[in-house]
Order: structure tokens, then sequence, then C-alpha cells
């Protein structure tokens, strides 16, 4: 029993001793770390100096900050959309069965060029009641006629000759309403057969979008049979942040860069929103783009940068900002190799360059290499 307990006593004396051995291992590397970074650089109040030797030296540089002309610029995405006022969604005024397409998917149309006829029963009925109309107004036309005779030679009395006159007046109307109807419906009595109707294109342009097929039978008045549009000009819409719309204004310069084309394109504001979307918090800007060649497509996707209001500022390289939590710091230089940490506010990213909005004055030297050495 004695042998054992000897055995077991030895045993978790070599552990101790290997324990303390890795732990005096493991701590003298951070030792040495302190001692070297000591010898690197000297921390005093507010202020690091890299003294004589160090190998800092060889690896910071430092600059002066400068003041230059800024144009902040506005990036945003933006897609490619059709031109309202030359997109029309051909929707029949009435119901029917499609009896004929005179243009497919893709076919260039002319202003006026036939779409589609349409076997319709409405257009029957409407044609039915301009001639109910147009007979019962020549009907009261005759009676009111025959009245007055009646009334000036003293054989039928007033009341008469006044029910004779609603009834024309009546007659009129409803006539009237009927040769509307007809007007809004762009056919006249006698036209096709009765039945049929044809529509024709408003603009010129391309049929981009079928619907409707021959022989089927459209009950949807509000849902078009096809979209024709010009896309010879297209707009190019950007949404732009609510924070962002002060550096906006009507004829300003952009650059357009497809996801479809490399390189990039130019453009004009043509016009900026006045409602803000209350979901995103965005305007929609506008942007007019040629498109004679046909490269620009409704839905394509682009990022669209604007050129921001031009103003002085004090700009460094972006490789002098060193993150220090949630702050950004520069290392300005106060005296030869003393250098300050300073917290600074950024703007614009101006390529190379960080846009400084306070926090550093032009004029002051900052260290724009390895800065992050002296970062605590």
């Amino acid at each position: 029993m004695n042998r054992s307990f000897y055995r077991i006593g030895t045993l978790l004396l070599l552990v101790a001793v290997w324990v303390a051995g890795c732990t005096s291992n493991a701590q003298a590397p951070k030792n040495d770390q302190v001692t070297k970074t000591g010898s690197a650089l000297i921390r005093e109040e507010g202020a690091i100096r890299v003294p004589d030797g160090s190998p800092l030296r060889r690896s910071l540089e430092v600059a002066t900050s400068v003041e230059e002309n800024v144009e902040p610029p506005v990036v945003v995405p933006g897609v490619v959309e059709a031109d309202p006022a030359k997109l029309i969604k051909v929707a029949p005024p009435v119901s029917g069965r499609i009896v004929h397409l005179f243009k497919n998917l893709g076919d260039a149309v002319k202003q006026g060029e036939a779409l589609f006829t349409l076997d319709s029963a409405d257009v029957a009925q409407a044609l039915s009641d301009a001639a109910k109309a147009q007979a019962a107004l020549n009907l009261a036309k005759k009676n009111l006629e025959r009245q007055k005779e009646l009334y000036a030679a003293g054989i039928s009395p007033r009341k008469d000759l006044e029910q004779a006159e609603n009834e024309f007046s009546q007659a009129t109307s409803e006539s009237d309403r009927s040769r509307t109807r007809m007007s809004l419906l762009g056919i006249e009595p006698g036209q096709g057969n009765g039945r049929q109707y044809t529509l024709h294109s408003p603009i010129t342009g391309h049929v981009i979008e079928l619907t409707g097929a021959q022989g089927a039978f459209w009950n949807d008045t509000n849902a078009p049979i096809m979209t024709v549009a010009n896309l010879s000009t297209v707009w190019l819409a950007a949404s732009v942040q609510e924070k962002d719309i002060r550096s906006l204004f009507v004829g300003q310069t952009a650059r357009i860069a497809l996801d479809a084309y490399d390189g990039s394109f130019g453009g004009k504001v043509r016009y900026v929103g006045e409602v803000l979307d209350p979901e995103t918090r965005t305007i929609k800007v506008r942007i007019a783009m040629d498109n004679a060649s046909g490269r620009f497509r409704p839905g394509m996707f682009a990022k669209v940068t604007f050129s921001g209001a031009k103003h002085r500022a004090t700009v460094v390289p972006a490789s002098a900002l060193v993150q220090a939590g949630f702050n950004t710091r520069v290392f300005v230089e106060t005296s030869p190799w003393k250098f300050e940490p300073r917290i600074c506010k950024t703007g614009a990213q101006l390529g190379d360059k960080v846009e400084i909005v306070s926090g550093l004055k032009a004029g002051e030297r900052v260290v724009v290499k390895d800065g992050v050495l002296l970062n605590d």
C-alpha cells in the first residue's frame, strides 16, 4: 500500500513539473514580443514616438494632406425602362373572338397599321343601337314638324306640341350617345359585316409582348392582347437614397455602367422625382438614353454614378486611414518621428483618395503607409 502511494506521488510531481515548464515556455515569446515592441516605439502621453534605430523608421511613410476640388460621386443602382409615353398596351374596348392577328411578336409596326380583328357581339349591339337611335330620331323629327303645323292651324293643343318637342329632344340625346359610343370604338355604321372590329396601332414601334392567340375569345377589356413600344429612346431609372437628394439636379452629368456591356455610357438627368417612396426611402431619377442601335433593353440592370456638387476639401490617401473599433483614425506627425492618433470623419471615396470632413486640416502631415503598426 505504501509503495502504491509512493508511485502516485512521484507521478503527480512529474506532471506538475511538466505543466510548469510548458507555462514558462508559452510566456517566453510574449515577453520577447513586449521587449521588441517597446524598442520599436515608445508610447507617451497621447502620442507615439519612434526612437532611433527602430525598424519602423524604414517602413513608415509620411505625406502632407492637401486641399483639392472635390466632386463626390453618388453611386446608385438603376434599371432601363421604356418611355411611358411611347409604350402602348393594346387592350380591345370590346370582347370577342380574335379572328386575325396582323402583327406577331417582334414585328415592326407603323402608326395606323391594323394589329388584330375581333368578331364581336358588342360591335353588333353598338351598331344596332345606333341604327335604332337614328330611326327614333327621324320619327321624332317628323312628328315634331307635324305637330307644329297642327298647332299653327289651331287643330292640336299646345301640350301635344310640347310632347313632340320633348320626344325629339330625347331622341336627339340618344342618337348623340350612340354616335359617341361608335366614335370611341372607332367604327362607322356599315363598316365590315356589322360584327368585326379592327384595332389600329396608335404609334410606330415594335410588338414587344403578345398575349392573345388567333381563335381565342377575349372577354377582359382591361387586359392587353399585345404591347407596342417605340424604344428609340429609353429611360434609365435610378433609385437615389434620401440622404443624397441634395446632390442631384436636372442637367447633371451621369455615367452608366450596364451589366450586359463593358465600359460606361454618358447621360444627363432629365427628371428628379418629387415624391419619396415611403418604403425604400428613395426617389426616382430618370436619364434619357438614345437607343437607335437597340442595345438598351427594358429590364437591364445598371450602376449609375452622378457627379456631386464641386467644393474644396481636405483629402488624404486611403492608406492613411486606420480603423480603431468604430472610429477611423489617422496618425498626425507633430514633430519628427512623433505622431498623434486623431479620430476623423471621412466623406466621399475619390479613387485612391478619401475626403476628410473633420479632424484634419490641409497641410498637416500624416502617416500614409504602415500606420496600422502604430495602432493600439
